[in-house]
């Protein structure tokens, strides 16, 4: 069955690659930022992290990946390769959350979200750099896996039908 034939395919296709794209936004940043923030001393890295207050914000990207990425997944169960590049996006995703939530959080909470300092700062800098770090690398696996998902899709769609 040709993927044309799902009904919204090419929507959720498109949400879940838009979403995805978006999450890779701040986790490219982060990463791009770590080589120049990384050396510095405690108040001026204190100072540098400011530029992150209402980041917050962007869980409700990376819900929307989640979100439309699964559904995406579930849209393609019958063709086997792109649900199964689907499928592993969709877990790449889900890893940048357990990552999140066992190393990224607990220095935010420890530094209120880093308006203090706190006593172990060079263990919760290197914490909160390397889980970022990871979770950048997990995104962008995540984007690509996806994009080939979608390639896949568009490349089943033009074989001829026998």
């Amino acid at each position: 069955m040709l993927a044309r034939d799902y009904r919204g395919a090419d929507g959720w296709r498109l949400a879940s690659l838009g979403f995805v794209a978006l999450a890779l936004v701040p986790a490219g940043a982060h990463l791009a930022a770590l080589p120049n923030k990384i050396g510095r001393a405690p108040e001026a890295y204190m100072i540098m992290q400011q530029a992150y207050a209402g980041w917050a914000l962007f869980g409700i990207v990376i819900f929307g990946a989640l979100l439309t990425t699964a559904v995406h997944t579930i849209v393609m169960r019958r063709q086997r390769g792109p649900f199964w590049l689907s499928l592993g996006a969709f877990l790449l995703l889900a890893a940048t959350q357990f990552v999140f939530w066992i190393y990224t959080y607990p220095a935010n909470a420890a530094t209120s979200n880093w308006t203090v300092l706190p006593a172990d700062f060079e263990g919760w800098r290197r914490q909160w750099e390397s889980s970022h770090a990871v979770n950048a690398v997990l995104t962008l696996a995540a984007f690509i896996l996806l994009a080939l998902a979608i390639l896949e899709t568009r490349r089943d769609d033009e074989r001829p039908q026998v």
